[in-house]
């Protein structure tokens, strides 16, 4: 199985690892599930600033600087999974592919102020998964 993402030889992007870059886990009680998480695996979970919802915790994981870091969020529907984010050289052309190849976009593109931008999908399992767009990759 190819785990690269693969891009247009004519675009100027690179060939971008398929890799999980950050994930999101939602809690009914956010407090609660900071307690967890931090006492399990000692992960140190601090208000994110500039966050544009409520409730949204940076989960540092502690591991070497590749290893994803997180976030701890309010659930914002019941069975809301816990959603990883894959970096692509573009959210646009893998947001394409997930629909040609029977996936749906739950979520459309949506910019994040000087990181990035993302596309929830799901696949069709009825999986979730986010796609991830570094900002120095946009257009």
């Amino acid at each position: 199985m190819n785990t690269q993402t693969q891009t247009n030889p004519q675009s100027k992007k690179e060939t971008v690892p398929a890799s999980i870059v950050w994930f999101e886990i939602p809690a009914d009680n956010v407090e609660r599930a900071k307690k967890f998480y931090g006492a399990l695996f000692g992960w140190k979970i601090e208000k994110f600033p500039e966050a544009v919802v409520d409730d949204y915790w940076h989960i540092d994981t502690g591991g070497a600087d590749n290893s994803p870091d997180g976030a701890l969020m309010k659930r914002m529907y019941p069975q809301q999974p816990i959603t990883n984010y894959v970096l692509v050289p573009s959210v646009d052309e893998a947001a394409a592919k997930v629909e040609k190849l029977g996936g749906k976009i739950m979520k459309p593109k949506t910019e994040v102020a000087n990181m990035g931008c993302f596309v929830i999908c799901r696949d069709p399992e009825n999986n979730e998964f986010a796609l991830w767009e570094k900002s120095e990759n946009m257009d």
